[in-house]
């Protein structure tokens, strides 16, 4: 068994990961549900030359020392993959992310039009949110390709790792890695101010100093694109102001109220035909009353502004998804079980 043999296998099953693991065989991921390739048990001795097979030597000691390594790994023209390797029960095991080789449209995710509108804004920070596996990262490569192909602007990527590549089209685009270009999230987003940005995309806002640094970014003349780890709108917010001392948090909420431009909320939903995943958007617009509920700390009050704010083009995530279940697109089943409000899906789709 090859780690190419898994990769091909993936790619030919529209397999989304590859689980390599000790004492089972490996799986690939497939519309949601973990799939065993074959009765082969993989080893310890076979873990670890898997792992070695793609591991960069640049991080065989971070691998040592720190237990885990996360990089990028080209699988020639046919795919690329984002790749964790770490240690468990004192055996290697890895996944490896599929990331597709073709961006993807607008029309292809799905994505709500106001995005069209809302990155163009010259300055501002707009948020990509959701659970981990939701689509965040293609979404972002979808919107950066956008911006790409259609504006004259210099674009900055901080990312770890760099997962989708681009090439310059209209715009100048550097990408940068944290670990091989770059140290931290932190320390690239200090640096990037110097570097006559317009686009800043942050892959990950991890710690208080990086948040700061993109909120200060969007204040000063950029547009900067974050994500976060939240479902919905109102919880992003509180999650980016909680981050902060308590002495804190009444500066940062009035700086954020002027800042942000938008939260875009997904989740990735199986399709009632079984042919994948749909994505479910939940899509926040700042507005003079969002802006003063945020000021406020009055988040609990925004989701009623968006379900009543179709005219600035938002959306209620429980909305979209009652939609998609109204269309066909996805069962009934599923969207009462990705609802934000349950019970509420549950009457509404009668």
């Amino acid at each position: 068994m090859a780690m190419v043999d898994l990769m091909k296998a993936c790619v030919s099953l529209g397999g989304s990961d590859i689980h390599v693991s000790v004492g089972r065989a490996a799986c690939v991921r497939v519309r949601g549900a973990v799939k065993d390739l074959d009765s082969t048990v993989i080893t310890p001795a076979m873990a670890e030359t898997l792992v070695n097979e793609v591991l960069p030597s640049r991080l065989k000691a971070e691998l040592e020392e720190l237990g885990t390594a996360d990089f990028a790994y080209n699988f020639g023209e046919i795919a690329r993959f984002r790749v964790s390797v770490f240690r468990q029960k004192g055996h290697f095991s890895c996944v490896l992310r599929l990331i597709p080789s073709k961006l993807r449209s607008f029309e292809d995710i799905g994505l709500p039009e106001k995005i069209r509108e809302l990155i163009t804004r010259p300055r501002g920070l707009i948020l990509i949110t959701g659970p981990t596996g939701s689509g965040k990262t293609t979404t972002l490569a979808t919107i950066i390709d956008e911006i790409n192909r259609t504006s004259p602007v210099h674009i900055v990527t901080i990312e770890d790792p760099i997962e989708y590549l681009h090439p310059h089209k209209k715009a100048i685009i550097n990408q940068r890695e944290i670990g091989s270009d770059c140290p931290t999230f932190s320390e690239a987003m200090r640096r990037v101010l110097r570097q006559d940005p317009d686009i800043i995309l942050l892959g990950e806002m991890r710690d208080l100093e990086t948040i700061s640094t993109a909120i200060t970014a969007a204040e000063t003349g950029h547009l900067v694109f974050g994500t976060l780890h939240t479902t919905g709108s109102a919880r992003t917010i509180d999650r980016i102001i909680d981050a902060f001392p308590k002495e804190q948090q009444d500066q940062i909420r009035t700086q954020l109220a002027l800042s942000i431009v938008g939260v875009l909320s997904q989740v990735l939903v199986p399709r009632a035909d079984g042919q994948g995943m749909a994505a479910g958007f939940e899509l926040m617009v700042n507005t003079p009353a969002i802006e003063n509920y945020v000021r406020k700390g009055e988040t609990f009050k925004i989701p009623s502004d968006i379900q009543t704010g179709k005219k600035f083009g938002m959306v209620l995530l429980d909305d979209h998804l009652l939609s998609m279940a109204r269309t066909g697109k996805i069962t009934r089943e599923i969207a009462i079980e990705y609802a934000q409000d349950r019970a509420e899906m549950q009457m509404r789709l009668g």
